[in-house]
């Protein structure tokens, strides 16, 4: 469970604004309390990888974020995570009931979106427009 004293500061948010008159702190300063507020975040890979692909891709699923990524551009992520080819892949992580359901996108593999239907984006693109 998440508490009082996790926080997170996501590389990419996408907020639900009808939710925000619900977020107590919104106002004064850009601070999420409720999952409700999130549709979606991304995470860009660093050195310190194991915490995207496992502490937040618990703690998002408890907080209720319907859409996870993991952007793993410099294929730094365990072969457990992004597979023995060790390439760049795209994870997206959706909430099924109260876990996330992976599927990984490599190379020219469309990503596919359940928060962005219309995304035209692969995996390799590094351009793109909604």
């Amino acid at each position: 469970m998440l508490g009082a004293q996790t926080a997170f500061r996501p590389d990419l948010i996408v907020l639900d604004q009808t939710q925000l008159i619900y977020e107590p702190l919104w106002q004064l300063e850009p601070v999420i309390t409720s999952g409700n507020s999130i549709k979606l975040i991304a995470e860009i890979v660093s050195t310190n990888w194991q915490n995207d692909y496992a502490r937040k891709v618990e703690d998002y699923a408890i907080l209720g974020v319907p859409e996870y990524w993991i952007v793993d551009y410099l294929d730094l992520g365990g072969r457990e995570y992004i597979g023995k080819s060790k390439q760049p892949t795209v994870t997206i992580c959706t909430l099924v009931a109260d876990e996330y359901q992976k599927q990984l996108f490599q190379n020219n593999d469309r990503l596919v979106s359940s928060i962005f239907s219309n995304l035209q984006l692969t995996a390799k693109q590094d351009n793109f427009e909604f």
